[in-house]
């Protein structure tokens, strides 16, 4: 039988001290030359190894591991539970609870050349094809009226220019079915229990114009109950959730997909023009690329070419798993 990543995370927790995150157990694994033995082509084979210890746990019940913790949860063997100590549980607990109650220090905005990245290299949003993006400044808005909520932080665009040919692309727009995907986005610094019903429909009342509407995140608390509520304003709501991973960016995901809206809300595309200059020029390029079918990449946010270096000035992160470029 093939080598797993279970039979991989056993062997790690076999020696080590003390429950670990599965980003820890994969650098261990590292380290002894046991990733060696996993047969993979995924670029992110930590992020497979953390899923499928999280899906283990919770729906195995002979499962040889158990869950320590949630923010972030750790791991350890069952067989060698009676090994974990009070003091080891209570600093767990002292450094979620440091966790939950530490602001970040860095503003939204600095988010944006992240999710700029994301959204035009990422293979798991988009069926892997490029979205351009575009900062919507806030400060440009008219502020008159009822419009608190009315503006996205982001906004993007799919063309199949690059995936379609010429005359497919003039056939669909004779045909008047628009190959044009727009979406909008509403950035976070972090997601908790404390602001997640604001920010969520905060999201739901920016996105109500485009093809898919997200909320995105740089942290999300990692509570069963708090992602299992995330899931079912998904479900009901259709406005999806972007987690911005800023230790690996390229393992950043679409926890949950927004529903895709089939037409388009003309009369706020409309209303958003007439309140803020960049949305209005978003509208006005996106049409002159959709006719010329060339994109002008110059109108657009730039895609940072070394992400992670980004990221570590930025944000002051240490320890930055390269990404893996354009």
């Amino acid at each position: 039988m093939a080598y797993s990543y279970l039979d991989l995370a056993s062997d790690v927790l076999k020696a080590a001290k003390q429950p670990l995150i599965y980003q820890e157990i994969w650098e261990l694994a590292k380290t002894s030359g046991l990733s060696a033995k996993i047969k993979t082509s995924g670029k992110t084979p930590w992020q497979t190894l953390g899923a499928q210890l999280y899906v283990d746990v919770r729906d195995n019940s002979e499962s040889k591991f158990i869950k320590v913790g949630k923010r972030p949860a750790r791991f350890f063997l069952k067989e060698r539970q009676s090994e974990i100590s009070a003091n080891i549980v209570s600093q767990i607990e002292k450094e979620e609870q440091k966790k939950a109650t530490t602001t970040p220090k860095y503003r939204e905005r600095d988010l944006h050349p992240v999710l700029a990245y994301f959204a035009y290299s990422n293979p798991s949003f988009n069926r892997g094809r490029s979205i351009y993006t575009k900062t919507i400044l806030h400060e440009k808005s008219l502020k008159q009226g009822y419009n608190e909520w009315v503006h996205p932080d982001m906004v993007g665009f799919y063309l199949p220019i690059d995936d379609w040919r010429p005359e497919v692309i003039e056939f669909n727009r004779i045909l008047d079915n628009n190959s044009i995907r727009l979406f909008s986005f509403e950035i976070k610094k972090f997601l908790n229990k404390a602001n997640y019903r604001e920010s969520y429909f905060q999201a739901v009342s920016n996105s109500s114009w485009a093809h898919e509407g997200y909320l995105v995140a740089a942290e999300v608390l990692q509570d069963d109950d708090f992602l299992a509520e995330l899931e079912r304003l998904a479900a009901s709501f259709g406005l999806g959730i972007i987690h911005l991973d800023l230790a690996d960016i390229d393992s950043s995901s679409v926890l949950y997909p927004a529903r895709i809206r089939g037409a388009l809300d003309w009369e706020t595309i409309n209303k958003l023009c007439d309140q803020n200059p960049d949305f209005e020029k978003f509208v006005e390029d996106v049409k002159i690329d959709f006719e010329s079918k060339r994109i002008h990449k110059a109108e657009y946010d730039d895609i940072v070419k070394e992400p992670a270096q980004y990221i570590m000035e930025k944000f002051k992160i240490e320890q930055v798993i390269p990404a893996n470029g354009l």
